[in-house]
């Protein structure tokens, strides 16, 4: 398996082994183990139009940090790891404002209710006017912020490396309430993104398990296990949820890394069903299908009622994805190379395909016509797409 070799290389590379994440920056320069697959020759299907780019200083610098613009009804946001802040026009990509923080930014940009959240590499929550890029508060937490700080309007919810989570004011950052589960020995580089509703905070943990906490108190209201620990090593019994839980009417939807893909109610934490599919990238959902990228960098798509198999892409073996993202009738990922790749979402094959950054591909970010995406280089583009 992919995510095994490049694990078994760091451990060999490392001599010593913490007890949070080395697996950031061991994608590139691999000279052993099996390569990336080709790219495929197909017809294309489509017109893929830029509608603008904008440069974001340094993009995410080293891999497998998640950064991803921050879309706003007339803006889009970015920021690189470096600090460099700037808000453009949604519609043309012109720039609005720009503003350099001198931080060591880890954890990417969140926005809502007038505010843009992230997070540092010396454990600090930062909330800027979403109108200027001016400071409003900041909070000093415990460790590194490697996820992205959500909102509901009256919480703000980080999640640190240490596997503590924080509900913090909205309006002034002071800490109401802390979470703290017990981290395993090993783990991935990373924390899930947490899903932030009104009155509910969905979080994705290290452990193997998906917990859910009232967003005004931090009272547990679940937690659930979609992953179990086995084999003889702390390598074999990683668990990682990495991937971003999915919520999606009254079902949370996860993956888990040497897991599986489970479908929990959200109300009873019943599980509704399970697939064997080891992940640490989040699943999409359409068509009535719930779409995964596995280890492997194989495509899945299950149905989103029952987990059945309604068809797998295979042909992007290798070539280090992001989580997928449904746009109108397709299906996006993007790779290392920097090619975005629009599938059917029907059955899988290649609709189009179109190169954004060399450096490779961080994110993207479906938004009404319009897909945007954060190249790693700190391109952010654009796109629209229409049928031949």
């Amino acid at each position: 398996m992919k995510a095994l070799w490049r694990l078994f290389i760091a451990l060999m590379l490392l001599p010593a082994i913490t007890a949070c994440g080395f697996f950031g920056g061991i994608f590139e320069g691999d000279d052993e183990g099996p390569k990336p697959a080709p790219l495929v020759d197909f017809e294309s299907e489509l017109r893929i139009k830029q509608a603008w780019s904008a440069g974001i200083g340094d993009g995410v610098g080293e891999k497998y940090i998640k950064f991803k613009p921050a879309i706003e009804e007339t803006a889009v946001f970015m920021v690189d790891v470096n600090g460099q802040l700037s808000a453009v026009n949604r519609s043309n990509g012109k720039k609005l404002w720009k503003r350099k923080l001198n931080e060591s930014v880890s954890g990417g940009l969140g926005s809502g209710f007038g505010y843009l959240l992230l997070g540092t590499r010396d454990g600090r929550v930062i909330a800027l006017n979403q109108e200027d890029g001016s400071q409003v508060w900041q909070a000093k937490l415990s460790s590194e912020i490697l996820s992205v700080p959500q909102t509901n309007g009256s919480i703000t919810l980080v999640q640190t490396s240490d596997e503590k989570i924080y509900g913090l004011d909205h309006a002034t950052g002071e800490q109401r309430w802390f979470y703290e589960s017990i981290l395993p020995a090993l783990t991935l580089r990373g924390n899930s993104n947490p899903t932030l509703t009104a009155n509910m905070a969905l979080v994705g943990l290290a452990n193997g398990k998906v917990l859910a906490l009232n967003a005004d108190s931090g009272r547990v209201l679940w937690e659930k296990r979609v992953s179990v620990p086995q084999g003889r090593s702390e390598l074999e019994r990683m668990t990682d949820v990495d991937g971003d839980p999915l919520l999606q009417g009254d079902m949370v939807y996860a993956t888990s890394f040497h897991g599986k893909v489970s479908a929990i109610e959200l109300n009873s934490a019943r599980l509704r069903w399970q697939k064997e599919i080891s992940s640490f990238l989040g699943p999409d959902e359409g068509f009535g299908n719930l779409y995964v990228v596995d280890t492997d960098d194989h495509i899945h798509a299950l149905d989103i009622k029952s987990g059945s198999s309604v068809w797998k892409q295979s042909e992007l073996d290798r070539r280090q994805l992001t989580a997928p993202v449904t746009y109108g009738n397709y299906l996006v990922v993007g790779d290392f190379e920097g090619y975005l790749h629009f599938m059917s979402q029907l059955d899988g094959h290649f609709m189009g395909r179109k190169k954004i950054d060399s450096e490779g591909v961080a994110s993207m970010v479906a938004q009404g016509d319009s897909l945007y995406v954060y190249g790693n280089s700190g391109k952010v583009v654009s796109l629209r797409v229409d049928d031949k």
